[in-house]
């Protein structure tokens, strides 16, 4: 699963994006919460499935067949059931037919059938009759709807096919399935398989479609969908592939399938083992929560993450749906061919994914430079995990509620991180060999962490399994300090990193890392173990010892090597390794080690780095110094000019856009623009305001890329007309970027009239509950209308609550850590005690510890910044007499 909500958190300098969920505290169960663990003396072996949705009354009904294989004889079989009906359970075994008395535990989502006489030991195949709802809460089997007609879809990662049908629904678990479903005449459906059969009936007006039977795979990668999708069709490798709409959005489905014709290519030849389905289809639901969903052979996704108009799309929309595809095939083998034993090792799923996403996208669009992006993002992983509260990648979870919790940004981010950094120690093409043999060891099966880690070690003959073993089960981040190498040595500490300067805790943890010090182009590894007080450094003509910028640590330098590197940052550091040094740098401003004067100093050495990821990772922590430093508008005023002063020249350089400019210099434009317009130049406000209607007029007219950076910095200073017109966009528009783009800018607004229409649109029945928690989030976020936001949410809880999905709640808590008062923070506290949201609780623990950070950095900070922008002020007036 890909999470296609990101979210801004203030403490990270470079993209400050995490993902939908930052549930990051160590997971312990309470007594008896194990007992939710089914049994294992009863295994399915085969599903037979026949759904028959009614999408106009919202309900479905079932008949389904499971072939099982009882260790021991049984009186009682329980199972997973939720929000289902039964209307008769039998059970053939030993040439019997015996009908079941069944008993439903709700809290415990288990149903349990219960026999008349034991059931012997050996093969067994249950028979159930029942019905259910397609539900509006975006999961399990749910209602999605356009402003034509219904559809059925479905969503079952983590524990949600028990809403569908009534199933061993636990990733071990693995069975085959036979899925039938009978639809409208005029409906198609999609399924795991390829259509085997379509045949008329049961009854006038509808046909029944069946299914090949899937290959052994978990329940939560079953999927089926119901309504009149359309599709681009094309084939790569001898694979049929698919990609699906509603029939309005079809004309958006090519990109996406020329992006999956080139990614199955790479995958069948990374991973040396054929794609194993017949068919992949990749369908686009109206409703969904997540980014995408990894369903072995159908993938679904959010419109925006796979339809997209290549002609007018901008290069971060290409680039956000290239990385969505991948992540979601390589999920194909590692998740659905190869499947974690249980929700604790989900890391391995969504790591490995998230990892794997940027191969075929930088293999494919070099032009894209995804290693900076891969780099800016361990930086924010970096800052993530040194928050106060964290947890280990691998951490113990068995309720639903639990469950939900492991995919945040330590599962996705810091295990990708780790990974990154295993490879980058032993080798790309080690790396490869390892995850083959892995794979072909436990193919259609289910695997752990050590298994996947042992392969590495024994295919690498290094201490893979230490080094994993160490970054898996403890949380946190190391921070090295190295100090000045002499005679082909440098001393080295390690400890556990904090963000905060005042948190003290695990001062004993130590860890197994691969160290790469830079050689003149090369690099040379070593592993620091835990007791080691030194590492053999090689010559070099700079001492780095971040070599690519892919060591999942912090490094901290003495003066002297700092400030060597600091003179060298632009001519002898790739762009990469740049943002790991400023990612570095920011971090010691932060745990208050450094000054933000000195960071400022830095992005002033950068301005002119040709790579807008560089650029806009430097300017992250100019960012976090305007909205989480400054505390005075006399401050933010001050930081505005220079920011004006420093890169009005750099984006004059640029000059106009040019139909000839590289992807690269069509972000580092967008950059610098947002930047200045952020300042309020005057100039570049008039521009983005002729842009953005230009734009609106005819979204052809003007590069995408540019265009909607122009379009957003109108909107944030613009008026009720404009206001206006995205909204008719967002109404209108069948281009899902256009039309997502269009809401989300009606909520940065700052008039305060503006604020309230778009606090009132996002509880309106014109926003989609997918939506709404996003559009309530931004305004909290921004420093003009962060507190009328918040009022308003208060004064409007019960509305409010009602577009809250089981999942959103943590989106619009998370987003309460933009304060930085105490009296704010009191004031979170307080109305989340008084008004539960659900699932939300670690959430509420990170907005507040966001909060307590704030209100220290800025104690700590703020009088550096001003004696800065004093001498900045008297610097200025100097040059101004000469």
């Amino acid at each position: 699963m890909k999470l296609g909500c990101r979210f801004f958190l203030t403490e990270t300098p470079a993209k400050l994006a995490a993902t939908l969920t930052v549930s990051l505290l160590a997971l312990t169960p309470a007594p008896g919460m194990l007992a939710q663990r089914l049994s294992t003396s009863v295994v399915p072996e085969r599903y037979k499935i026949t759904l028959t949705p009614d999408l106009k009354t919202a309900t479905f009904s079932g008949v389904e067949s499971i072939d099982v294989q009882i260790a021991q004889p049984v009186s009682a079989i329980t199972l997973n059931a939720a929000e289902i009906a039964f209307q008769s359970v039998a059970i053939k075994a030993g040439g019997k037919e015996q009908k079941a008395a069944v008993s439903i535990d709700a809290a415990k989502e288990q149903a349990t059938f219960s026999f008349p006489e034991r059931i012997p030991a050996g093969k067994a195949s249950l028979s159930i009759a029942f019905t259910g709802i397609l539900n509006n809460e975006l999961r399990g089997f749910y209602l999605s709807k356009t402003e034509h007609r219904n559809y059925a879809v479905t969503q079952f990662e983590p524990t949600d096919a028990r809403r569908a049908f009534p199933s061993f629904d636990e990733p071990a678990f693995k069975a085959t399935f036979d899925i039938s479903l009978v639809a409208d005449s005029g409906d198609t459906a999609i399924s795991n398989s390829p259509i085997e059969s379509d045949t008329p009936g049961p009854g006038p007006g509808k046909h029944t479609l069946r299914f090949s039977t899937t290959p052994k795979m978990s329940t939560y990668l079953v999927a089926f969908l119901v309504g009149d999708f359309q599709c681009s069709s094309g084939e790569q490798d001898g694979v049929a592939i698919r990609v699906c709409a509603t029939p309005d959005k079809v004309a958006l489905t090519p990109y996406g399938l020329n992006v999956a014709k080139y990614v199955m290519s790479y995958f069948n030849n990374y991973f040396g083992i054929p794609y194993p389905l017949k068919k992949l289809d990749l369908i686009a639901v109206p409703d969904f929560e997540a980014g995408a969903m990894e369903n072995f052979g159908a993938i679904t996704y959010r419109e925006t993450d796979l339809l997209i108009d290549e002609k007018t799309a901008s290069v971060n929309s290409k680039k956000e749906v290239d990385l969505v595809i991948a992540h979601e095939m390589a999920h194909q083998w590692f998740g659905d061919l190869v499947t974690m034993q249980w929700w604790d090792n989900i890391w391995l799923n969504e790591g490995f994914a998230t990892w794997m996403e940027n191969k075929p996208v930088a293999a494919e669009h070099p032009e894209w430079n995804i290693d900076q992006a891969v780099a800016s993002g361990l930086s924010d992983t970096l800052n993530l995990d040194a928050q106060p509260t964290t947890r280990a990648i691998r951490a113990r979870a068995d309720t639903p509620d639990e469950i939900n919790q492991m995919f945040d940004g330590i599962a996705y981010g810091k295990a990708s991180d780790v990974l990154l950094s295993v490879e980058n120690y032993v080798g790309e093409e080690t790396f490869r060999k390892g995850v083959h043999n892995y794979l072909t060891a436990h193919l259609y099966a289910n695997a752990t962490a050590e298994d996947f880690w042992n392969a590495l070690t024994t295919t690498s003959r290094k201490p893979v399994d230490k080094i994993m073993t160490s970054l898996v089960a403890q949380p946190g981040v190391p921070i090295i300090t190295f100090g000045d190498p002499s005679g082909g040595k440098v001393s080295v500490t390690q400890q556990r990193f904090f963000l905060s300067p005042s948190i003290q805790t695990g001062a004993n943890q130590r860890w197994t890392l691969p160290v790469c010090f830079k050689k003149d182009g090369k690099q040379d590894c070593a592993v620091l173990t835990p007791d080691a007080a030194s590492l053999n450094a090689p010559a070099s003509s700079l001492f780095f010892a971040n070599s690519g910028g892919k060591g999942y640590y912090r490094s901290a330098y003495s003066p002297e090597a700092y400030n060597s590197i600091l003179a060298r940052v632009e001519s002898s550091l790739t762009p990469s390794e740049r943002i790991s040094f400023i990612g570095d740098a920011w971090a010691q401003v932060r745990a208050n080690k450094s000054s933000i004067g000195r960071y400022l100093d830095l992005v002033a050495a950068v301005k002119d780095d040709p790579n807008a990821e560089v650029l806009s990772s430097a300017l992250g922590g100019y960012s976090a110094a305007y909205t989480r430093i400054a505390a005075s508008s006399a401050e933010k005023t001050a930081l505005q000019a220079w920011v004006r002063s420093t890169f009005e020249p750099v984006y004059a350089r640029l000059g106009p856009p040019s139909d000839s400019d590289s992807s690269n210099t069509r972000e580092l434009r967008s950059t610098l623009f947002e930047t200045l317009g952020d300042a309020k130049d005057p100039a570049v406000l008039a521009e983005a305001r002729d842009i953005a209607y230009k734009y609106i007029a005819n979204p052809a007219s003007v590069e995408g890329t540019f265009a909607q950076t122009a379009l957003a910095v109108a909107a944030r200073n613009g008026d009720a007309a404009l206001f206006d017109k995205l909204q008719k966009v967002y109404e209108t528009s069948t281009d899902p970027e256009i039309q997502i783009g269009a809401l989300r800018l009606l909520a940065v607004f700052e008039d305060p009239a503006l604020v309230n229409r778009a606090l009132d649109y996002a509880v309106s029945d014109k926003v989609r509950n997918q939506d709404a928690a996003i559009q309530l989030a931004i305004p909290l976020e921004t420093d003009e209308s962060r507190d009328q936001a918040w009022k308003y949410i208060q004064s409007h809880w019960d509305r409010v609550q009602a577009q809250l999905t089981t999942n959103s709640g943590s989106i619009l808590i998370g987003s309460t850590s933009a304060f930085c008062s105490t009296s704010s923070r009191e004031d979170v506290e307080r109305f989340f005690a008084e008004h539960k949201v659900a699932a939300s609780g670690q959430s509420l623990t990170h907005a507040i510890e966001h909060i307590d950070g704030c209100i220290e950095l800025r104690s700590l900070q703020e009088p550096q910044l001003k004696a800065w922008l004093a001498s900045q002020q008297h610097s200025a007036s100097g040059a101004a007499m000469h």
